[in-house]
């Protein structure tokens, strides 16, 4: 089966597909491998969700669990050693890609424990050990933009592990992820360290902008309100590729660039639209850029290779109308910094409930098995 037009089209336009989830089914079925096949898929991000859901279905982790228990591990340590097994798996059948395209992509990324995103010692010693455990030069390990991960950030490029740093809401937080990744990189260099080993992709969320602004609209009423529904969050990435365009063409990237650095990527994370009025494919094919990622649950992958119509690049030069969409927002008193603070919050609470989900999901497994 040939991979469908609409997804040739968005790899053909600079568009990296990823897949915006991994299981041990996937991995054990050869879904995964289908996917890169018949759906020109050349990553993977995993997230806390995304892990507890997929230990809460079904029984392929009961066997490593049960060796697991009979070795005496915690719930800490079976919960690392599940994930880190999965997501060694996924780099290996990654491996040809990773290969072919020069490490750019064939990644899978894995977080740090979301317990630690306020913890910049534990996280930089959590990436360390997430990187050692599985063992593939292919893997990202992903890092939280909080304040206190900025320096975690920084701190884990230089000692020379690949990084998607994730849950970007606001331009600001961007531009201080890129600064981060710029002092990395400047880090690694002075330690001697071969920079073009070192990749890392910038994860910018989209639906979950819409989502929180579009209820501010709705609360609001009225017809003016009413008619950007819809638009915030598109102004919003547009904004940060233009950012991204700025900071990889100043000098300071060029010196790091000539000593083979490789760009940041931009990925456009959360993309599985949650409004079901607007078309399936919106943070897609409003999303065309070169050189970035668009990570994908599965229902949206289907979606764009079934209906998507993907017209080229839909995001450079647009900048200016975006800026305006996000001051007429500000008219209507809608605080962009309020609703991109509230967004960091959720999404971190979002991923300790998920991930204390997934702990008492396994200490069951585990009593279950001794």
């Amino acid at each position: 089966m040939t991979t469908p037009r609409p997804l040739t089209d968005l790899a053909e336009a600079g568009v990296s597909i990823w897949l915006d989830d991994l299981s041990r089914e996937r991995l054990t079925s050869g879904n995964l491998a289908e996917l890169i096949a018949e759906r020109g898929v050349v990553g993977v991000t995993t997230n806390p969700s995304i892990f507890q859901a997929a230990l809460a279905e079904g029984s392929a982790y009961d066997a490593q669990v049960a060796e697991l228990a009979g070795s005496g591990a915690d719930v800490d340590q079976t919960v690392f050693a599940l994930t880190t097994t999965d997501v060694r798996d996924a780099c290996d059948v990654f491996a040809e890609v990773f290969a072919a395209t020069d490490g750019v992509d064939g990644r899978v990324s894995i977080e740090v424990d979301p317990r630690l995103a306020r913890d910049t010692e534990a996280t930089i010693a959590q990436a360390k050990e997430l990187a050692e455990a599985v063992g593939r030069d292919n893997v990202l390990i992903k890092i939280p933009a909080t304040v206190e991960g900025l320096p975690a950030i920084t701190a884990t490029l230089a000692a020379g592990i690949s990084v998607n740093v994730t849950l970007i809401f606001s331009l600001e937080r961007y531009r201080a992820v890129m600064n981060a990744f710029c002092e990395g990189l400047e880090q690694a260099r002075s330690e001697g360290k071969d920079l073009r080993a070192i990749h890392s992709v910038a994860s910018f969320f989209v639906s979950r902008v819409d989502s929180e602004v579009d209820k501010r609209l709705e609360e609001i009423g009225t017809p003016d309100a009413l008619s950007r529904r819809g638009q915030a969050a598109i102004a919003n990435a547009r904004l940060a590729y233009h950012a991204y365009q700025e900071v990889f063409a100043t000098p300071r990237w060029q010196s790091l660039a000539d000593d083979g650095a490789r760009p940041q990527r931009p990925l456009w994370a959360s993309t599985g639209v949650k409004n079901p009025d607007y078309p399936d494919t919106l943070y897609v094919t409003e999303l065309v850029a070169p050189n970035t990622v668009n990570t994908m649950p599965e229902k949206t992958l289907e979606a764009v290779a079934d209906h998507g119509e993907i017209t080229g690049d839909t995001v450079t030069g647009r900048e200016v109308e975006a800026e305006q969409l996000l001051d007429e927002l500000a008219r209507l008193g809608i605080d962009y910094v309020e609703v991109t603070d509230q967004l960091e919050a959720e999404g971190l609470t979002k991923f300790e409930d998920s991930w204390a989900e997934l702990l008492g999901g396994v200490q069951a497994s585990l009593d279950d098995a001794r």
